[in-house]
């Protein structure tokens, strides 16, 4: 089907899985919100990334410190199993992307899309809102945003949509004039 969403690769394989795992056992929003939760952890630690990426752990040491990070972190059922599995198989390595997908194909099943947003610093849930209601308007779908503060594109936004890439950071557009200025010497 066309409209289904596009997930490929290793990551994608364990996202399908689990995927539809959850939709079997009608825990899609519960596994969705303790792989949003496990992810949000990720962003935060820099000890917890090192576990995932480094493969000088151990199988056993990966899957007793993520048992831990789990247990203190209140994840459990499904997405605890999961999570434990993919530490057994030493794919933990791919967990990010892993959620990413598995973001998508919820998404997809639930007639939703999802933007990702880069902007030079935090945004007013104001203008988020707007912005929301600009993609919602412009795809006929529910959308969710992923905002990212990036201070490197200076100012303006990046916007993320399927395969679609819109930017209007200052960055590109300073990169722009420079270049149309060495063309003109």
């Amino acid at each position: 089907m066309a409209d289904e969403p596009i997930v490929s690769g290793m990551a994608g394989r364990y996202a399908t899985a689990l995927f539809e795992l959850a939709l079997e056992e009608k825990a899609l929003d519960s596994v969705a919100a303790d792989l949003e939760t496990f992810g949000a952890l990720l962003d935060r630690s820099e000890d917890l990334i090192r576990l995932v990426r480094s493969p000088v752990f151990t199988a056993e040491e990966q899957m007793k410190a993520i048992k831990a990070v789990l247990e203190k972190a209140k994840i459990g059922g499904l997405a605890a199993k999961f999570l434990g599995l993919i530490a057994e198989k030493r794919r933990l390595f791919a967990v990010r992307d892993m959620i990413k997908a598995f973001r998508t194909l919820v998404a997809g099943h639930k007639g939703e899309t999802r933007a990702e947003i880069v902007v030079a610093e935090p945004i007013a849930d104001l203008h988020l809102a707007a912005l929301k209601e600009m993609l919602k308007t412009a795809t006929d779908k529910d959308v969710t945003l992923d905002v990212k503060v990036d201070p490197a594109i200076l100012g303006g936004l990046k916007v993320k949509l399927g395969s679609r890439m819109y930017d209007a950071s200052l960055k590109t557009r300073l990169n722009s004039i420079r270049l149309a200025m060495r063309e003109a010497k």
